[in-house]
């Protein structure tokens, strides 16, 4: 009955070493109150700014990686309004002459327009003590540089709007921009949304939802608004332009304050600053872009012949995703060296990257729960000793081919893998040392097979009487016994060869 139209407004604070207009250290980990702080980005009289070179730089490159076109001239305007912490009584901010306009971001099947993306400047930070009449303001953040994209109202549910802000974020992380962590404040999300008649061209008012600081708030916060707004319209009610905030306890937006006009911000050109010449910027950035999140699924898919569930997780963990390609390269070596013939040679580089992929993804990340993924970065010439909680890549690809080649059994795997996380010794050294070399010996694997089947004459009884089950019973109970070292296709033809 209804159709929702969404608009995204994303903050991101930059990641640069000084504030947007002075020298002041921009470090978003200091805990101690106003201690990064100058007569500049604390308004004093007489005081003049200066514009931060990098954080221009980073705003054009977000806006080529998002396939904006950049204006040659931009410029800054100040945007007045008075709050505590904002010590100017005004912002300087951008108002008709962007850094970047126009682009979009591709989110699987639908296009996602974005009208804008402009730097401005970061206010202070209210701080309200429990139980007390009054706020303290920290200035620490007042002055870093804050990039602001808005986007076209292109969106219609909450997991678009969730998707969009997702990608985002590894956008900026790809572009080394900003560390956007929403917990932290780096990356903010605005949400606007109205709801009309399907087939209306007539949008409905629009409601603002400030501040959100996960992606599961922007989806659910979405999700309940449309509800929300639904319910209104259906008891013939009207819909108010407000400002709603989430509760994140509640699940609910709850009403902050109403909007019964635009607010007039009075902008005009800062008067301080000169007028931006960008040329030379987006020229330089343009030919320096690195690799971004689609296009390494694209090459994910075609290089490595990877699952997409798979990509996915490299995509997002770029650390863990540049491991694979490591180790990915040492096994394309191993396929050269062994002149393996062309249209062979895909196929079979193939079914060592899905292999590697599986123990990377399910067995490696299991061991590095509480060790960060930047732990797998082993330095050249480092002691096994050292190296805890370390495997190179040169190794890992040697894991991977003892399992392709069958030399080692699943569980003798995991074996070896636990003691080079926990040693960083390769593989082939680790299966001397433990004994853990497989049993390839037709005799001693027949002995094992012999004494399992006079130990479980039901499952053999079974086995003849067409319950396959048992089979597999009867092969766990030769492995147990084997400790895991017996080769596992030994196994299968010999167990059949003696049941029959």
């Amino acid at each position: 009955m209804y159709q929702s139209t969404i608009g995204l407004e994303i903050h991101a604070e930059l990641k640069t070493k000084s504030k947007m207009f002075c020298s002041c250290s921009n470090d978003p980990n200091e805990k101690q109150a106003n201690t990064n702080i100058c007569p500049v980005c604390t308004a004093q009289p007489g005081t003049l700014p200066v514009i931060n070179k990098e954080a221009v730089k980073k705003v054009i490159k977000a806006g080529l990686a998002l396939n904006c076109s950049i204006p040659e001239h931009s410029k800054f305007d100040r945007k007045n309004y008075f709050y505590p912490d904002l010590p100017k009584g005004y912002q300087i901010s951008q108002y008709d002459m962007p850094l970047c306009e126009k682009g979009f971001l591709q989110i699987k099947d639908k296009k996602i327009r974005i009208t804008r993306i402009h730097l401005e400047e970061d206010t202070g930070r209210l701080i309200h003590p429990k139980d007390k009449d009054y706020s303290l303001v920290d200035f620490n953040r007042a002055g870093v540089p804050l990039m602001e994209l808005v986007t076209e109202p292109d969106i219609k549910t909450g997991q678009q709007a969730r998707a969009f802000a997702e990608e985002l974020q590894m956008i900026f992380r790809y572009l080394d921009i900003s560390f956007a962590d929403m917990e932290k404040g780096q990356m903010r999300v605005e949400v606007n949304i109205s709801l009309n008649k399907k087939g209306d061209k007539k949008l409905g008012t629009k409601v603002e939802i400030k501040n959100l600081n996960s992606f599961r708030a922007v989806e659910r916060s979405v999700e309940y608004e449309i509800k929300r707004q639904a319910e209104v319209l259906d008891n013939n009610g009207e819909v108010i332009q407000e400002t709603r905030g989430w509760h994140d306890v509640k699940q609910t937006t709850i009403s902050q304050r109403i909007k019964e006009e635009s607010h007039d911000y009075r902008y005009f050109p800062e008067p301080d600053l000169p007028m931006l010449d960008t040329k030379e910027f987006t020229k330089e950035i343009k030919n320096k872009l690195p690799e971004m999140p689609q296009e390494r699924r694209l090459r994910f898919e075609r290089e490595y012949g990877l699952h997409q569930e798979d990509i996915e997780v490299f995509v997002r963990n770029k650390d863990l995703g540049e491991y694979f390609e490591k180790t990915a390269s040492e096994l394309r070596n191993w396929i050269k060296e062994k002149e393996i013939k062309k249209q062979v040679c895909k196929k079979e580089f193939f079914k060592l990257t899905k292999t590697c992929s599986n123990y990377i993804i399910s067995d490696l990340q299991g061991l590095l729960k509480n060790v960060p993924a930047s732990s797998l970065r082993a330095s050249e010439g480092r002691n096994p000793s050292e190296r805890s909680n370390l495997i190179n890549p040169e190794n890992f690809a040697e894991f991977v081919m003892l399992i392709y080649k069958k030399e080692i059994s699943s569980k003798i795997a995991k074996m070896v893998l636990g003691e080079m996380f926990k040693t960083g010794a390769d593989p082939s050294h680790i299966i001397k040392d433990k004994g853990l070399s497989q049993i390839t010996d037709n005799s001693e694997i027949e002995k094992i097979i012999k004494e399992i089947i006079e130990k479980n004459p039901g499952p053999v009884g079974d086995f003849k009487k067409g319950k396959q089950n048992a089979f597999q019973f009867l092969i766990g109970q030769i492995m147990k016994e084997s400790k895991g070292k017996a080769n596992p296709e030994i196994v299968n033809t010999l167990l059949k060869k003696l049941l029959t």
